[in-house]
């Protein structure tokens, strides 16, 4: 099925007050919803996924995994700023007839859980039973089930936190500075940056994975090679690879909401904030991640009235919410079909 598109027909305001008009929203469903309307699994992708869950998430979401069309609803919608569909820093400035580029108003995770609302509307749904999210996509769905409590039912937060950390920001603000050096990133061109963003994208994936991994994925197999090691064409490959699916701009700018990811802002702390989540919650941690890592899980699972917190042991770091999907899908076969207090298994172990 292809990408459907809900143009908003009013101005959209963001957070810092600037304004977007002319707002698409890019989305899928899978499914039909159901006469009760309480079958709608609700996905928030991760920086540069894209709304075709089914693509990047599969043995989780499927036409046989744990969420299926033939049981589910399940919508996922292009996050504003990203290039699969919604409006974004190569779209069309209705003031100036070009595309924005730079002028591109910047947007905070905030906006990204107003618009998936506005959606929702747009849809006819009032209530979701799951709204699940990894990564940027985890931050998402936090700020939506504070904003909207009473339209989450069941919230599940894999591999995110209520705040990004330092050690976060300090690892997307050497992709940026990455990118800043290609100097067309400044000429206002669709491919401008392409370099940079190539460069971002290694020093991406040395947070997304780590040493271990490296050293089982990537490890030569003879002792007298001095040039061309399997790391560096992996790095070389992979930067490639996102170049040619995505832009400097819109990476420049996504990076930056993930930046001001802060639940406590403008509300009294962050522990108050996640008080505010009333949906029965699942957080799921990572044990090797190093960019978001399990003690960011725990707090959120501390703070959240009656969260549970599951574990899983993964050698993929935090790329494990998208490859440990058996686990993450028992663990969720766990906490959806309990009933009252029973306690949730909070240690799922990765044989071979």
């Amino acid at each position: 099925m292809g990408i459907s598109t809900f143009n908003y027909p009013k101005t959209f305001k963001l957070e810092n007050g600037k304004r977007i008009r002319n707002l698409s929203i890019g989305y899928h469903t899978y499914g039909q919803l159901n006469e009760r309307k309480d079958n709608v699994i609700w996905v928030c992708h991760a920086l540069t996924a894209n709304a075709d869950v089914f693509g990047w998430w599969p043995g989780l979401f499927g036409e046989k995994d744990f969420f299926n069309p033939a049981e589910h609803f399940i919508v996922c919608a292009n996050i504003i700023g990203s290039p699969y569909g919604s409006t974004n820093p190569l779209s069309t400035n209705p003031v100036t007839g070009y595309p924005y580029y730079l002028s591109f108003p910047q947007f905070s995770i905030r906006d990204m859980a107003a618009a998936h609302a506005l959606l929702a509307d747009h849809l006819g749904i009032g209530k979701i039973a799951v709204v699940i999210g990894g990564s940027l996509g985890g931050q998402q769905a936090l700020e939506w089930a504070i904003a909207d409590p009473d339209r989450i039912r069941n919230l599940v937060l894999v591999a995110t936190n209520a705040a990004h950390s330092p050690w976060g920001i300090a690892f997307n603000e050497s992709q940026r500075l990455a990118i800043s050096t290609d100097r067309t990133f400044y000429a206002n061109i669709p491919n401008g940056g392409a370099k940079g963003l190539k460069a971002a994208r290694s020093i991406a994936l040395l947070s997304y994975r780590g040493y271990d991994t490296y050293g089982a994925t990537q490890l030569e197999t003879s002792d007298d090679k001095q040039d061309d090691f399997r790391a560096s064409s992996y790095q070389n490959y992979q930067g490639e690879k996102l170049v040619k699916r995505f832009n400097a701009y819109s990476y420049w700018l996504l990076s930056k909401a993930m930046d001001g990811h802060n639940v406590g802002r403008g509300r009294q702390s962050v522990p108050d904030a996640l008080r505010l989540v009333q949906a029965k919650t699942l957080v799921i941690g990572i044990d090797t991640d190093l960019l978001f890592p399990v003690e960011e899980q725990k707090f959120l699972a501390k703070h959240i009235a009656g969260a549970k917190y599951a574990e899983i042991n993964s050698f993929y770091g935090h790329d494990g919410f998208l490859i440990e999907t058996k686990r993450i899908a028992e663990v969720l076969a766990d906490f959806l079909n309990m009933g009252g207090d029973q306690p949730i298994t909070t240690s799922y172990r990765r044989v071979g």
